[in-house]
């Protein structure tokens, strides 16, 4: 596995201008390769992470809705990327002469996308819940196994068992076979902890996914993901441990405050004391909202300006309406709608209506426990009546704007170079062939990273 540190100075990749992966795992950063240069003189080895030129693009899909279709793609194409950021795109037959220099992949006529953007994820836990599915396949509901200490509390209690080092461990792995699968950046919650320590653990966690892979994680606090067993009987004595002891010790490894507001979990006017709090501690609010019936959560996010509203199964035309006027970005979980047997996200209402329509893999060992992006994006086709490019864009462009990363989800100058090379001629094979895996390689910040 290579290292996001590098191996000679111990600066991690946040702390360097280009972190450049070699073998065995070993990675050295632009400041400790120049020294290197200058001790070994014209011998010594020439840096190129983060300087690429792509060509011999056959299909390059940018996202730029300047363009005429809704993915913009360009036929034989090339992409130049200095220091970690694209430069230049477009035809091949205009590259410009200053950019030939740059260090290339020829991609043999495949398809280049976005690197995907994984907004919604459980992916820090321990333990599985394979048995579960087996009961709701048998008649059982969501709502009962979770209310007989099944569900989200068998996993808080094998989370809290497992400790840090366990849960850094498991947890990594599933974050690269996400990058391995073209996941440039993903979004990982607390919420399987329900205790102050447990939930800052999860958190530590997933920084240091960042710190060990090269993948961008955005962090959200999910304390208020169900009422631990503990606290049956005492809802707003964890309401109150939630805000005086869980906040203040999570708030600065967070970027969001996410509620699970929904029937068996959390009430709207819950919801929203505990989005309030977090907002006092500077994080931005999510919800998850009317994932197992229309029970408030979508008004909820309009009412707080929420960034995103993830599961609404149960929406209306009016509701999309007011989350299009809000601005808030629904991020719909087609794995587990079909891992529930439940409603389906009305994606296409939801995307006529104007909404902002972003796609997540929902990893979790209970509901979803998918961590490939391109499965998404066949499920939003086949099963939600998204278009292949709709789905495409959901995934990648979509599912930056569910995070406020602006610059990510597209490629057109300027923005990070999180690019995936399919090893197809067609981004069409996603949802033509979503058995294969059409990954040929990845590149992370101008570095290619998987293949």
């Amino acid at each position: 596995m290579t290292s996001a540190r590098c191996s000679f100075c111990g600066k991690t990749r946040t702390q360097v201008n280009h972190l450049v992966h070699g073998p065995a795992g070993a990675s050295i950063c632009d400041e400790c390769a120049r020294l290197a240069v200058d001790i070994a003189g014209e011998a010594g080895p020439e840096v190129q992470g983060g300087d690429l030129l792509l060509e011999d693009v056959g299909r390059l899909v940018t996202n730029d809705r300047r363009a005429a279709d809704l993915v913009g793609v360009i036929e034989g194409a090339a992409v130049a990327v200095r220091e970690g950021r694209v430069t230049w795109v477009g035809p091949a037959s205009e590259l410009p002469g200053r950019y030939r220099e740059l260090p290339a992949l020829a991609c043999g006529g495949r398809t280049v996308i976005p690197g995907f953007v994984d907004p919604h994820t459980h992916l820090v836990f321990a333990g599985e819940r394979s048995e579960e599915l087996g009961r709701r396949l048998r008649g059982e509901s969501y709502e009962d196994i979770l209310a007989a200490g099944g569900g989200i509390q068998s996993t808080v209690a094998a989370t809290r068992a497992a400790g840090p080092d366990r849960l850094l461990a498991e947890s990594i792995e599933r974050a690269g076979r996400m990058l391995a699968a073209g996941t440039t950046t993903v979004e990982i919650k607390s919420g399987y902890g329900l205790e102050p320590l447990s939930e800052l653990h999860m958190l530590e966690v997933a920084h240091t996914i960042s710190e060990t892979l090269p993948l961008d994680v955005v962090t959200t606090f999910l304390g208020a993901h169900v009422v631990p067993l503990d606290y049956r009987d005492d809802r707003d004595g964890y309401l109150w441990l939630l805000e005086s002891e869980m906040l203040p010790a999570c708030a600065p490894l967070a970027t969001y405050v996410d509620v699970f507001c929904d029937r068996g979990a959390f009430t709207v006017d819950e919801a929203r004391r505990v989005l309030a709090a977090g907002r006092r501690r500077g994080l931005r609010p999510r919800l998850h909202a009317n994932q197992l019936g229309d029970t408030g959560g979508v008004e909820l996010a309009v009412e707080v300006g929420a960034v995103s509203a993830d599961h609404v199964e149960h929406v209306s035309a009016a509701q999309a309406a007011a989350l299009a006027e809000a601005g808030t970005v629904a991020v719909l979980l087609p794995a587990a709608s079909l891992s529930l047997r439940g409603r389906r996200a009305p994606a296409r209402m939801l995307w006529d209506e104007g909404v902002t329509v972003a796609l997540a893999t929902d990893c979790n060992p209970g509901t979803a426990y998918v961590e490939r992006m391109p499965f998404a994006v066949a499920l939003a086709a086949f099963e939600l009546g998204l278009t292949a490019e709709e789905a495409l864009w959901a995934a990648t462009r979509g599912g930056a704007l569910a995070l406020e990363a602006s610059d990510k989800g597209w490629i057109r100058p300027g923005a990070p170079a999180d690019l995936v090379v399919l090893d197809t001629d067609t981004y069409l094979d996603l949802v033509y062939r979503p058995d294969l895996d059409h990954t040929w390689k990845v590149v992370k910040d101008g570095a290619v990273v998987i293949g």
